[in-house]
């Protein structure tokens, strides 16, 4: 038994060819799927010989697919998608001045105006610039230092007019812990 996996394993390693430092599984894919091999044993071959380095079954499955028909070509073919790059610091300056100038803008609105898809726009406004959507309007995760003096200014005031008599709790709108605002 254990020279019948080292022969396996032998075997494999012949098999997966390596392009500038990278295996290509599809080659053995390719083998293995016209000796009439189900994707599932690839899988469990690739997967004891490689363990979390090999591709998933869904993938093996999709290449043996590719293969059955006859198809020549291991590469995989090349798809249509954007560039990862498109959290450029130009893009993300774009959108800050957008959301600074307008903070009820919607991302429709951002994609129209700077073609940018909306993953981009989302993690752009998220990630980068730190902001949240709260009732229809961009706001900074953290509080600016005028923000913060603004709300205590206001608390002040809402303290002023409770010691007075002119103020109740009634008068106050909640949206979670950390905001309210004067009627």
């Amino acid at each position: 038994m254990k020279s019948e996996k080292s022969k396996v394993t032998s075997n494999l390693n012949t098999l997966i060819l390596v392009f500038n430092g990278q295996r290509k599984f599809s080659f053995y894919i390719k083998v293995r799927t016209a000796l009439n091999i189900e994707a599932r044993t690839i899988h469990d071959e690739l997967s004891n010989l490689f363990g979390d380095e090999a591709p998933s079954y869904r993938t093996v499955a999709r290449w043996a697919q590719w293969f059955r028909p006859g198809r020549e070509e291991i590469e995989d073919e090349e798809r249509s998608r954007r560039p990862v790059t498109e959290s450029t610091l130009e893009n993300i300056e774009e959108i800050r001045s957008i959301v600074s100038d307008d903070s009820h803008v919607t991302i429709a609105e951002l994609q129209e105006h700077t073609g940018l898809s909306y993953g981009t726009l989302h993690a752009i406004l998220s990630d980068h610039l730190e902001l949240g959507k709260i009732t229809a309007r961009y706001i900074p995760k953290q509080l600016m230092d005028y923000q913060r003096s603004e709300r205590v200014q206001i608390c002040k005031e809402n303290l002023s007019r409770f010691e007075e008599g002119r103020w109740c709790l009634c008068d106050v709108v909640t949206g979670d812990e950390s905001w309210f605002f004067r009627q």
